[in-house]
C-alpha cells in the first residue's frame, strides 16, 4: 500500500499514566483511509468463527467471532479454547509491520475478534497465560465503530481507567500491567455499528 495516498496517519503515541503497568495509546496510527481498507478485507475475508466456552457446566457461545493467525505452529489456549494459527495474510502482515515499528517487539500471532454489533462483548479477563510469558506485550489494533475499553485493578479496587478505542488507533499494553489489570469491552445499551480488533502477541513455545 503507497502510504502516501494515506497522510493522515501519525505515529504519535500518548501515553497513559497508569499504575503497575505501561500503557500506551496511538490514536492514528493507522489513517481513515487505510483503516477502511483493512476493515473491509478483514470483515470479509476472514473465516470468522464463533467459538463455545464452558461456563458453570454449561455450553455457550462466545459473545463476539474470532479467528487466529500467526507464524508457522503457533498455538494458543484461552477461555478453555485451544487455537491453531492460519498464516499471515498480506493485510495482516501490513498492519503487523506498522505495529512491530512502533512497539518496539516483534509480533508473531494475532487473535482477531469481530464485534458485529453493541451486544457483542468481552468480560473481565487479563491476557496473562502461560504461553506468554512473564510480562506480556499486547497491542490492540482498533477497526470500525469506537467502543469503550474499561481496565481496573485486582488489588486496589478504586483504580480504574476508561479509553474510547476509534478506527485506526492502536493501544500497547506492556510491563506488569497484565498482572495487576483486567480489561472488558462491555456490552452497550445504545446502536453500535461492527468493529475489529486485532490483538497482537508474542507466543513463547517455539
Amino acid at each position: 500500500m503507497n502510504l502516501e495516498l494515506f497522510p493522515e496517519a501519525s505515529e504519535e503515541a500518548e501515553v497513559i499514566p497508569i499504575q503497575d503497568g505501561d500503557l500506551s495509546f496511538y490514536p492514528r496510527l493507522f489513517s481513515p483511509g487505510e483503516s477502511d481498507v483493512f476493515f473491509r478485507d478483514l470483515k470479509e475475508k476472514v473465516d470468522w468463527k464463533q467459538e463455545e466456552i464452558k461456563l458453570y457446566g454449561k455450553v455457550i457461545p462466545l459473545p463476539r467471532l474470532t479467528a487466529w493467525f500467526g507464524d508457522e505452529g503457533m498455538a494458543y489456549v484461552y477461555s478453555g479454547i485451544t487455537v491453531e494459527s492460519q498464516p499471515w495474510t498480506k493485510t495482516l502482515q501490513e498492519i503487523k509491520d506498522r505495529v512491530d515499528n512502533v512497539s518496539g517487539v516483534k509480533f508473531n500471532s494475532v487473535l482477531l475478534n469481530l464485534y458485529e454489533h453493541e451486544r457483542h462483548s468481552v468480560s473481565w479477563h487479563s491476557d496473562d497465560e502461560p504461553e506468554l510469558g512473564k510480562d506480556p506485550t499486547i497491542g490492540s489494533v482498533n477497526l470500525g465503530a469506537t467502543r469503550r475499553f474499561r481496565l481496573k485493578h485486582k488489588k486496589d479496587k478504586t483504580l480504574k481507567k476508561s479509553i474510547d478505542l476509534p478506527h485506526g488507533s492502536y493501544l500497547l499494553m506492556a510491563g506488569s500491567l497484565q498482572h495487576y489489570w483486567v480489561h472488558q469491552v462491555p456490552k452497550s445499551s445504545r446502536k453500535i455499528d461492527p468493529r475489529i480488533n486485532l490483538t497482537f502477541r508474542i507466543i513463547q513455545n517455539v
